[in-house]
């Protein structure tokens, strides 16, 4: 096969960046995190007091902002909003809340979709979200839904966020992420939901390492064919 295409989708702390980022420097691919450019038009959004909810308040801002994505020496994903790295900027639970209220606005995902797609023409790619396989890449060669326990999710959230220094509670991070599954499963626009061709794996009992190697051999017997 000439260039490779999976889609990974499911819910917050279900394993989808970290697991995408091994499986890429695993594979050669170029790794995409999609929800990483929403929380960055979330992050405009907050900056200049617009309601993220609003298409009204979102939409005019569009035009003007230049999102780019970059590559460092470790091919880590970097975030640049008008020429600056907001990479760290967007991870925080308040960003969290606007990159799904962004999300929810179907100018915003469509304004984003060719962004997202030509990466996909150009390169192999491996590209994390919630609508990936059925609306970015539904073509896509291989397509993943990965799940675990809210619990489960919630506890991985909250120490990522510890390790990152953010305040917070695990009863509030849980609280939250039954929010953001709440409003990214009942949205009108590209809802979170399983493509009937998707592989599902669930992460709950899984370590990091027997979940990177789920994935892989899913892949790998793509490969294969």
């Amino acid at each position: 096969m000439d260039k490779i295409s999976v889609a990974i989708d499911g819910p917050g702390g279900a394993g989808k960046s970290t697991i995408a980022k091994a499986i890429a420097r695993r594979f050669g691919f170029i790794y995409v995190d999609t929800g990483a450019i929403y929380r960055t038009v979330g992050l405009r959004v907050r900056r200049v007091g617009a309601d993220p909810s609003s298409a009204e308040e979102v939409t005019p801002l569009l035009e003007s902002m230049k999102i780019e994505m970059k590559y460092d020496e470790s091919g880590s994903q970097r975030m640049l909003l008008d020429g600056e790295d907001v990479s760290n900027a967007i991870r925080t639970p308040e960003m969290s809340m606007y990159a799904s209220a962004v999300s929810a606005l179907p100018e915003v995902r469509a304004f984003l979709l060719e962004m997202q797609r030509s990466m996909a023409r150009e390169h192999s790619v491996i590209m994390d979200g919630r609508d990936i396989g059925t609306v970015v890449l539904p073509d896509a060669d291989v397509k993943i839904f990965l799940t675990a326990a809210p619990e489960e999710r919630a506890r991985r959230r909250y120490l990522e966020l510890q390790a990152r220094g953010t305040e917070c509670s695990y009863e509030q991070v849980l609280e939250e992420m039954n929010i953001r599954d709440k409003n990214d499963s009942e949205r009108a626009a590209a809802p979170l939901k399983r493509a009937e061709d998707a592989i599902a794996v669930d992460t709950t009992d899984m370590s990091l390492e027997q979940s990177e190697d789920a994935v892989a051999e899913i892949i790998e017997k793509r490969i294969r064919v």
